[in-house]
Order: C-alpha cells, then structure tokens, then sequence
C-alpha cells in the first residue's frame, strides 16, 4: 500500500487525497518526532512555571482568565474535548474525516502545537486502523478552527464517541481501539486545544473539491464542444489567436479543449446552410469564456490549499526560539473566501451548460433537430423533464453560491466575534460540484443524442469515441420515450468517474 510521510513542512493536495480516497498509510519522518519532542520540552517547563500560559495552564476561549491548577490540567484536555463534540446533524462523509484527521496531524507534526510525539503516533495509527471518527455536519463556524468536527475527531483518540471500523460498521470507539490494538490517550497540558485548533475541515473539502473540478471543467469544455457540434456551430470562435488577445490563462486552456474535440468533424461549419447566423449564441460561443473564468478561480484557490497545506494552524503557538504565543491564525478568512468563489464559479458553468441543454432541445434555435429531440414529437416527450432536472439542480446552484463568508455569529460571550463560516461554505461547495456533475451528464446526455440524430453528417473523432464509450457504459441513444432516470444516472456515473475525459483523451490526448 502506498505510504506518506508526515514531516515538519507541510503536506500536498496529492497527499491529503492518497489518505483521504486512497486510504494511503500515514507514517511520521524523524525530523517530525524529533521536532514533536523538543516543542514538548517547551511547553512542559511552561507549565512547571507559577505564570499562566494560555491553552497551557488557563482556561480557553472566554474562561480564559483563570488560572488552572496543575492538578486539574489533565481535567480541563479532556473536558475541553468533551464539551466541544458537540456536533449534530447528518454524519459527515468518510474522506471528509479522514482528511480532517489526516490535516490536523499535519500541523501536529510541525513542532508548533507542543503535542507530545505517542499523541501524533496515535493518530496515524487510527488513520491507519480504518478508524473514521462520526463526525456531524453542524459545529463549525470555521474561527478558532473546525472545533466541533475536531474535537469528535480528538474524542475518538480518548477511547470515547462513536466511530465507523474498517468495515462500515459504527460502534463505540474504545472497542474498536482496543481490537487494533491502539491504547487510548491520556492527554496533557495543552494537547486537547491543539487538537481541535485547525482550519482542516474546510481545507480538506478545498483539496477534494479542487480535484473533483478540475476533471469536470475538462468534462464541460467536452460537452460545450458537443453541443457545438451538435448545433451545426462554428469552431472558428476556438482560434488560439482569438484568445491569445484576451491572455487569460483558463479560456485559452478551454478554448483549446474544446478545438481538439472537435477536429475533424463533419457537423461544424454548417451556419451558413438553411438557416443563416452570423454568430452562435452566448452559451456556445463564449464557452470557453465563462469555463475560462472558472479555471483561473480554480488556480487561484490552488494557491491558497498550497500555503495553507504548508501552514501550522494552532493558538498558541511554540516558536523556534521558544515563546509561547497566542496569535490568530485558525481564523478560516482565506480558505473560505475561495470555497466560496468557486461555489459561483461552479454555478455560472452549470447555468451555460443548461442553456446549451435547452438550445438542444427547442425546435425554433436547434437548427433542425426534431422537438425537445422526441423520436415522435407529441407521442413522446423525449428529454423535457431531463431539462427540467437541469434546470433544479442550476437553481439550487444558485442559491449555493451565496457565500457563507460574507456571514459571522459572534460566539464565545463575544470572545469569538467574528467568525470565518468556512465550514459551511465548504459543506454547500460538495453539494455543488456534485449538482454540477449531474449537470454536465444531462448536456452529455443531450448533446449525443443530438449528433446521432444529424443524420448524414460525420461528427469528430472524439466526439464519436465519447458517443461509443456511452452506449458500451448503458447510456441508450435516440429512440422512443423511456424510462429516463436510469440512463441520467449512468451519465453522471460516467462523467463523475472519469470516463467522459478518458474516452476523449483516447484521441486527442491530454486535455489542459
């Protein structure tokens, strides 16, 4: 099984998503053990010391002003733990978790939380146990970190709360600590904090969503491709010189996608025949603009899982000279704004998709396909209600971008009062990638019938492998009315899986 190595850099996306999809082994370098040990050092001659030391030797948050007694300290880890798994709702996805987990160790082995290195063995043991604390979807308002996700997370580790085992089944976690073998930990002077003082949640579900989009980015500049092609439209608008003059590094990239789609097909070039235009609509001819757009969003979001995977997110802190120090670093400000962003990014490239469905599928602007693509217009609806899903799935898309950032409920007796939300806004961002899945398969599911339905005209090379690896995965073609749902739900099967971007790339390549 492939393994990786926890070090006091930082980690990558690739990393976060071995462990999280992949269910990688995590194991700890020495230089992580060894900067463990010595931060602990630290923190242990703070908290032999008569001065308070915040998350060391005092309260937290509000109660922050009294002065904790050595023997109450061991007390105070575990309450802090307990009181704050305080989560409700449904339960949060098992890649979710463990990239949680997964990140937290992260900043643990940093050597700026002064957690003790079993602490940190424990945790890559649980990883690597299969053990996926429940965690529940309502906790978080993403300020002084994901708190109650984490602490449910921390909880597990004391041999308390309930987790799922390696085989699906939820049982209490002691028990299932106990049948791998893993002891429970007794934790210390500022180790319940530390645990539970990160912006993990939502940066884990950033890395998620930034692989799930960009496959579907490259999946929308097909499906635009074939909606061109379908539409009798023109490629000329695709010109690398046409986008060389606006540089913006994400249309050039669509641009190109959607050309290499489309060399060589038959169905192109053809606006000039029964029914003259000069130019296609919007929704064709600035696809490349829009899904461009989106791309750079998505580079620019890149950047900020790229510092914040090299971050040591905690309060207070171990520096390398040796102070203590609270800071404000957990705030989830930059992490939310682009979860946030590319909720709008995603919604705008469902809403064009859409219209290019609806264009497809209205006899008065497709050009001449036959009404809503029906075998027997009138006897049969053929794909009405098809857009009519799409159609729900972009208004909810709608609604989901606005941003969950631009929000704050002071907490904490005004302690915490202004908070960053971004667990929210990561939380309506999965459910938007996956209504954006679901609509990039209704257009694929469109567009190809529509090309097959252009009889005696040759589509693309990539456009007729994309229409063969269709039908081979159960996705029927023009013909009478049916049973639709299961054919929409073996395209989102094939674009959510990767398939739609494989068979494409079968003959031209790589896509950008």
């Amino acid at each position: 099984m492939h393994s990786v190595v926890v070090g006091t850099s930082g980690v990558t996306a690739s990393d976060v998503l071995a462990v999280a999809r992949g269910g990688a082994r995590v194991e700890l370098a020495e230089e992580a053990v060894a900067a463990l040990a010595a931060a602990r050092e630290i923190v242990d001659a703070l908290a032999a010391k008569p001065d308070p030391v915040y998350g060391v030797s005092t309260g937290f948050g509000a109660l922050a002003t009294r002065h904790i007694s050595q023997d109450l300290r061991a007390r105070l880890q575990r309450n802090i733990v307990r009181s704050h798994a305080a989560g409700m709702g449904p339960r949060v996805e098992r890649e979710v978790v463990r990239a949680l987990m997964f990140l937290r160790l992260k900043t643990v082995c940093s050597g700026r939380t002064g957690v003790r290195p079993e602490v940190a063995r424990t945790m890559a043991d649980v990883l690597n146990a299969g053990i996926t604390p429940v965690v529940h979807e309502y906790g978080s308002l993403g300020c002084s970190g994901d708190l109650a996700p984490l602490s449910h997370c921390a909880l597990t580790l004391m041999g308390e709360g309930d987790a799922e085992g390696p085989d699906g089944a939820v049982r209490p976690a002691g028990e299932l600590l106990a049948a791998h073998g893993i002891q429970p930990v007794e934790l210390r002077e500022k180790e319940g904090l530390a645990l539970l003082n990160g912006t993990d949640g939502m940066l884990g579900m950033l890395v998620m969503a930034l692989a799930d989009l960009d496959t579907l980015y490259k999946s929308a500049d097909v499906t635009a491709a074939l909606s061109l092609e379908a539409l009798l439209g023109t490629d000329k608008v695709l010109a690398p010189e046409l986008h060389a003059i606006r540089p913006h590094p994400g249309q050039g990239a669509a641009a190109a996608n959607m050309l290499a789609v489309l060399e060589g097909s038959g169905l192109t070039g053809h606006h000039q025949d029964d029914a003259p235009r000069v130019q296609d609509a919007y929704s064709v001819r600035c696809a490349p603009q829009v899904a461009g757009a989106g791309r750079d969003t998505m580079a620019h979001a890149g950047l900020v899982a790229e510092r914040e995977l090299a971050a040591a997110v905690d309060n207070p802190v171990v520096l390398p000279d040796g102070r203590v120090e609270s800071n404000g670093n957990f705030h989830g400000a930059p992490v939310a704004y682009v979860l946030d962003f590319l909720a709008i990014a995603a919604a705008d490239l469902a809403s064009i998709a859409e219209r290019r469905t609806d264009r497809l599928l209205d006899k008065n602007r497709s050009h001449g396909l036959p009404p809503f693509l029906a075998d027997d217009a009138g006897v049969d609806s053929g794909l009405m209600i098809a857009q009519y899903t799409q159609a729900a799935l972009v208004s909810e898309m709608k609604r989901l971008a606005v941003p969950a950032s631009a929000d704050s409920i002071p907490s904490s007796a005004m302690q915490e009062d202004h908070v960053s939300m971004g667990w929210s806004a990561a939380r309506k961002l999965r459910t938007a990638v996956d209504n954006l899945t679901r609509v990039v398969a209704v257009e694929l599911y469109a567009a190809t019938r529509a090309i097959e339905l252009r009889e005696g005209l040759a589509p693309a090379p990539a456009s007729r492998a994309v229409i063969d690896a269709l039908r081979a995965a159960g996705v029927q073609g023009p013909g009478p009315d049916r049973f639709l749902a299961p054919d929409l739900a073996a395209a989102d099967a094939f674009v959510r899986e990767g398939r739609l971007v494989a068979a494409v790339e079968t003959v031209t390549g790589p896509l950008r």
